[in-house]
């Protein structure tokens, strides 16, 4: 297990994470995955064999009753595929995975992570199944592996075609994850988009590798969401340092931009001295918890005023973009904590990064691609919606919000 990307687990009794969640919820996805690819490569062995009326004579048969194989994060149940015989000859099918005898799974620290991290891209699925399972599950062929990596392929292409057109999508959310890349010294980008729906549901919407500075990877990127039938959302939310705004006025003009707090605060801060970030992060908040925009305003003055003189590259770092971090107080206050940040890509990746230790073999750029959409498709299943979410026919609407609060209600809470 030379050159392995791992999750360090120690201490999982007591700490529970976003990627703990996502590999318990995916185990079952991942092994089920594995099992029915196993039955597909035995099925596939008798192919010609026939019945005397010319149909297929080896065929599936449902599953046999779940059962659970016990991992060092829980339980994982399974069902294991039946196959029966329609020409009277015998034939047994045996999962390597889940043999009758199986119970206990090994080093699921260590298995699980491989299996999203690096046995997805590469031939070595066979060993981090066996570790997964002990040596007991053996004979896993190249041509089961084959059939498996197929089908996550067959189902992130399939998804980057999905009909966006059934949804008005309210805000959208951008963002460039990186990750390495075997082989190389390079880093892949993959470029994230997430959007809530008009029932308040946020979903996955690109998921695309490409430059982060580039408009030209994210033109690609919008014009691909833009031909799939997305239309042009009320408000996106991203990183200032992106091509994603150079794109985003060309290919939906009249979406609105919140640039994100999150990052600004981190740019901002990395211009001033370690003995004046505290103070600087205090005020920095004050202008984005501010009630009103005037009282934003305000504090984004005195930030400036405080600064400028001695530290000219923080200030202009905020400045360039003071209309845009603002944006936020024209939408309801509900939706405020959402939409200010890019906190719902960042969540959803930010274990990967805070507790992945790369080591010089990681993931292919396919395999990379491949492992963020299936920690998406796991992740979005535990996503709630968004708060506030009945406000979204009123944005959909263009209702003109002052300072997040609904026109025909300014007078009630003025009174």
């Amino acid at each position: 297990m030379d050159d392995v990307t791992i999750i360090d687990f120690t201490g999982r009794d007591a700490v529970t994470d976003p990627l703990t969640d996502l590999l318990r919820k995916g185990a079952r996805e991942l092994l089920q995955a594995a099992i029915e690819a196993e039955r597909d490569a035995f099925l596939a062995e008798f192919a010609e064999r026939r019945t005397a009326d010319g149909r297929a004579a080896v065929v599936g048969s449902g599953y046999h009753p779940e059962r659970a194989v016990q991992t060092g994060i829980g339980p994982v149940t399974v069902k294991v595929p039946k196959i029966r015989a329609k020409d009277g000859k015998p034939v047994t099918f045996r999962s390597s995975l889940v043999p009758p005898y199986v119970r206990k799974a090994k080093s699921i620290e260590a298995a699980l992570p491989w299996l999203y991290l690096k046995g997805i891209s590469t031939g070595e699925m066979g060993a981090a199944l066996k570790i997964l399972l002990g040596p007991e599950a053996t004979g896993f062929s190249a041509k089961t592996i084959s059939r498996l990596k197929g089908q996550w392929a067959a189902e992130y292409d399939d998804w980057r075609k999905t009909d966006l057109s059934r949804d008005e999508w309210v805000y959208i959310w951008a963002d460039g994850i990186y990750g390495g890349l075997r082989g190389t010294d390079d880093r892949l980008c993959v470029l994230v988009v997430i959007g809530v729906n008009a029932r308040g549901e946020k979903h996955f919407l690109a998921i695309e590798d490409g430059v982060r500075e580039s408009t030209q990877s994210w033109r690609e990127v919008l014009l691909g969401l833009k031909a799939r039938g997305l239309a042009a959302p009320k408000l996106a939310t991203g990183d200032g340092a992106m091509g994603f705004w150079a794109a985003l006025e060309e290919v939906f003009p009249k979406t609105r931009q919140q640039r994100c707090w999150m990052h600004k605060t981190g740019n901002v801060l990395n211009y001033l001295p370690k003995r004046t970030q505290p103070n600087a992060k205090k005020m920095l908040h004050d202008i984005w918890q501010a009630e009103t925009r005037e009282d934003a305003h305000a504090a984004f003055d005195l930030f400036i005023e405080t600064f400028e003189a001695k530290y000219p590259k923080a200030t202009e770092c905020l400045i360039k973009d003071r209309e845009e971090l603002l944006t936020f107080y024209d939408f309801p206050a509900q939706h405020w904590q959402s939409i200010r940040t890019s906190n719902p890509i960042e969540s959803a990746f930010a274990t990967i990064r805070h507790r992945t230790k790369r080591t010089k073999g990681c993931l292919s750029r396919d395999g990379m691609l491949h492992m963020m959409f299936k920690l998406s498709q796991c992740a979005e299943k535990s996503w709630r919606k968004l708060r506030g979410f009945a406000h979204l026919a009123d944005v959909i609407q263009g209702v003109d919000f002052v300072n997040g609060i609904k026109p025909s209600n300014q007078h009630q809470a003025a009174a």
